[in-house]
């Protein structure tokens, strides 16, 4: 990979806070981009959001904003808004979920910038608020999700439809910086987060299959529409998933329960060869084959399944997870100020062989000087009055 990475000389200017749009701002960095997130004096309503290091700082804003440069500024003052305003003149881009201020709607800046890029997040796509857990809500996803006796909606733990929204959100502003770059006209992107839920639901069959059917029921851990399930083992869980006939005939053959498998067919008259027999009768194979597994460890287990080509994994909590992170290429190690040494990710894009490493979230503000001066070309007496008025803060 060469130093040279595919976005270095894209500027974006970001208005952001909590997930979505940190996420999309820190994937356009990670690529080379320089990605300038502006907050108000003091920080946004994401700056302590937990988890926290020992030391209070928030790793949830350290670990979505690695990479960019930090400036803070009042932004409730005329004066700061015009600083934002010229910045985004500057570099052409902008990505927020921010409400618009005076100054810096779209419009405005437009007029300021007519190829302007201006990609913006919304919670629906009328403009009203929400939020992953209200989208998800929205959508029928905790309705099918959890154990399948239990009535209550079950909330999932990974904020699913923030991180696709921030990833839908990069990929339509290098849509846009593609169409300026033939055309010289800039775009207007929204992004609903509610309507990233409703078309991922709708591209994976979810609503196609209520309306022209029956909604889907709750099945706990097992996979719909073949056979998939997590089994105990005598030292732990195990997740098994069967998608092709060729994952069925390799464990049935690691199990050696070959001969049991086809009595249990003739029985039920099923060919479990078959994706659909497999799911109908999946309470009966996973009773043949829960046995099997609970008479292993989970090491024995991956020594039978090794040279298979079924689908498998161990259960494992974050605790374990971390404790095995020096032995992923994708992690690096990383000194956050605040934070301190830790092991952290860098970008998942690989160019070429290798990943583009993990780079320290700035601290809030660090870059203001810096930005006011190399991009704004402001003079060294004009920052000091910024400083002295209280639109920027001292470092």
């Amino acid at each position: 990979m060469t130093d040279l990475l595919p976005l270095d000389g894209m500027r974006v200017v970001e208005l952001s806070s909590f997930v979505a749009t940190p996420l999309g701002g820190m994937t356009l960095a990670q690529l080379g981009a320089d990605v300038i997130r502006v907050d108000q004096i003091g920080g946004g309503p994401d700056i302590d959001r937990w988890p926290l290091a020992p030391s209070g700082r928030s790793l949830y804003w350290a670990g979505l904003n690695k990479g960019k440069r930090s400036v803070a500024l009042d932004l409730r003052s005329p004066e700061g808004r015009e600083l934002v305003a010229a910045l985004v003149t500057e570099g052409g881009v902008v990505l927020t979920n921010a409400p618009p201020r005076p100054g810096l709607s779209y419009e405005e800046l437009k007029a300021a910038r007519p190829d302007l890029i201006h990609v913006r997040l919304q919670g629906t796509r009328e403009g009203g608020n929400a939020v992953d857990y209200t989208v998800n809500a929205t959508m029928g996803f905790p309705s099918i999700t959890g154990p399948a006796d239990l009535e209550a909606p079950v909330n999932h733990a990974l904020p699913a439809w923030d991180v696709a929204c921030g990833l839908y959100m990069a990929v339509g502003l290098l849509a846009a910086e593609r169409h300026r770059s033939r055309t010289g006209e800039g775009r207007r992107i929204q992004v609903a987060l509610q309507d990233v839920a409703l078309a991922t639901a709708g591209n994976l069959g979810y609503l196609a299959e209520a309306q022209l059917g029956e909604p889907r029921a709750r099945l706990g851990n097992h996979l719909f529409g073949d056979f998939g399930r997590d089994f105990a083992t005598s030292d732990g869980r195990v997740m098994v998933a069967i998608l092709t006939a060729r994952h069925w005939r390799d464990l049935v053959e690691a199990t050696g329960l070959g001969e049991v498998v086809e009595a249990l067919g003739r029985a039920l008259g099923a060919d479990f060869r078959r994706a659909g027999d497999r799911y109908a009768h999946r309470e009966a194979l996973g009773g043949v084959l829960a046995s099997w597994f609970a008479r292993r460890t989970c090491e024995q287990v991956a020594d039978g399944l090794r040279r298979t080509s079924v689908l498998w994994s161990r259960y494992r909590d974050f605790a374990e997870v971390a404790a095995g992170l020096r032995d992923e290429p994708l992690m690096a190690p990383l000194d956050q100020p605040g934070v301190g040494p830790h092991l952290a990710p860098g970008s998942p894009v690989r160019l070429g062989e290798t990943s583009p490493p993990p780079v320290p979230a700035p601290t809030l503000g660090e870059h203001t000087d810096e930005v006011l001066r190399d991009v704004l070309a402001l003079p060294a007496e004009r920052v000091e009055a910024l400083r002295g008025n209280g639109t920027i803060i001292g470092w």
